[in-house]
């Protein structure tokens, strides 16, 4: 499988200033294969460790940080001689190692010219934990599910993503009925790569509700094994609400609905936990729409998304058939996926999202980025009705603003707003740096 993030690691490689790179990300996005596959791929040589399963590595940064001894342990571990430049370290699951993360820092200052790697299913959640952190020290990627455009060249549709970046709007609206059933088939097998290649192997809907529910039981054993019998409760909670929530009109994240009665302090400590944990992200609302937004955000509203949209159908028990056949995928669930993909395709795109809403009128804006130097709002549409009352007054109110609908409808431009295909939010992004 071809991942984005493999030209992020060639440039962090060819990097003057490189540091270690700590990749982020939740368990089972790819973390552990891109970074075995990016070494075979672009190094003489591998030192892969994972660190929860090599118990002689649990004492390695207990006596000193002599970065001599520790990579005399590491050669003696893998059978692997390091040498500068031609030789990838991998410790996978560092956060099981006391002490691993500060190590970093020496090899940074002292060993400069080894590369290394770390990674960890639950990384997140141990820096949120105030583990020791080598500030400025390291370099820091984050790992999500695969995109709309990885999974067409996944399942052998590459040809399409040069028509997509191609800004043929005719040629792509001749194709767009294609991609839109491939669109189908993404809102139901999501962009986990175990799912996504199970479902290339033999196409088992069946086996890709299966991997899904064990990932997401994967997951409910980490907040189990992670935390205390109380917080487990309330993050669990937290978690299996995320249907309903995002199955409501206003999509604003509702402490009741979680547990009749509850407040925000109830539930703050689990809602970052599965954030550092990267199974949701917290999409927050803005008070106004100026650069930059994060000055403007309002923390106390906010929407909670799932990962994957593939795992937000499994959730739901949305039945293949309407997933995958005629439009009931983009039109029920009162958009509840189109919204998850959008906001999914943003993150890849290295693109915050934010909304915008008016407490005294049912008027809100679905997400709203800074992008090339401005603001855009945004609105989404499930389907052919793109009446778009809440955008149209908005641009009215902010007239220095353009708008951007993205929906079912092809691309047309009407000055005041923009009109772009679901498919083509990667081709109308430009990924940021």
């Amino acid at each position: 499988m071809k991942r984005k993030i493999y030209n992020q690691l060639l440039a962090w490689k060819e990097g003057k200033d490189r540091k270690p790179l700590m990749l982020l990300g939740a368990r089972q996005v790819g973390k552990t294969w891109i970074m075995q596959h990016f070494g075979e791929n672009e190094y003489k040589k591998v030192a892969y460790i994972n660190c929860d399963d090599e118990p002689r590595m649990k004492q390695l940064f207990e006596l000193d940080y002599n970065i001599e001894r520790i990579l005399i342990t590491i050669q003696a571990i893998t059978g692997v001689r390091v040498t500068p430049g031609d030789t990838l370290i991998i410790l996978d699951e560092i956060q099981e190692i006391p002490r691993g993360l500060h190590s970093l820092k020496y090899f940074c200052e002292k060993a400069p010219e080894y590369h290394i790697m770390v990674a960890g299913s639950l990384l997140g959640v141990t820096l949120g934990k105030g583990e020791s952190f080598p500030v400025g020290k390291v370099d820091m990627l984050t790992m999500y599910p695969m995109d709309y455009e990885e999974f067409l060249d996944a399942i052998g549709n590459e040809g399409w993503l040069d028509l997509l970046h191609s800004n043929d709007w005719v040629l792509i609206e001749i194709m767009k009925p294609k991609m839109v059933e491939a669109l189908r088939q993404y809102y139901y097998v999501g962009g986990m790569p175990g799912v996504v290649s199970k479902y290339i192997e033999n196409a088992d809907l069946k086996q890709v509700r299966n991997i899904q529910r064990d990932i997401l039981e994967a997951y409910r054993r980490d907040i189990s094994k992670h935390t205390t019998a109380a917080e487990s409760t309330r993050i669990r909670q937290v978690l299996d609400s995320l249907p309903t929530q995002l199955a409501k009109e206003n999509k604003k994240f509702v402490y009741g609905a979680v547990r009749q009665g509850s407040r925000a302090k109830d539930f703050e400590l689990a809602i970052q936990w599965l954030m550092d944990a990267g199974i949701v992200h917290k999409v927050s609302r803005i008070r106004e729409p100026k650069m930059p937004l994060k000055f403007f955000e309002d923390i106390d509203a906010f929407k909670l998304f799932l990962l994957d949209c593939g795992l937000l159908a499994c959730m739901t028990d949305a039945p293949a058939d309407q997933m995958l056949i005629g439009d009931n995928a983009f039109t029920e669930f009162k958009g509840a996926f189109t919204e998850q993909y959008v906001m999914q395709q943003l993150l890849v795109l290295g693109i915050k999202p934010y909304y915008w809403s008016n407490a005294k009128t049912p008027a809100e804006i679905d997400f709203v980025v800074q992008y090339n130097n401005r603001v855009v709002p945004v609105e989404v549409k499930a389907e052919e009705n793109v009446r778009a009352r809440s955008l149209a007054q908005f641009v009215k109110d902010h007239p220095e603003l353009k708008g951007l609908r993205i929906s079912m409808k092809g691309y047309a431009d009407q000055e005041w707003m923009e009109n772009i295909p679901l498919v083509a939010i990667g081709a109308y992004f430009t990924p940021q740096t």
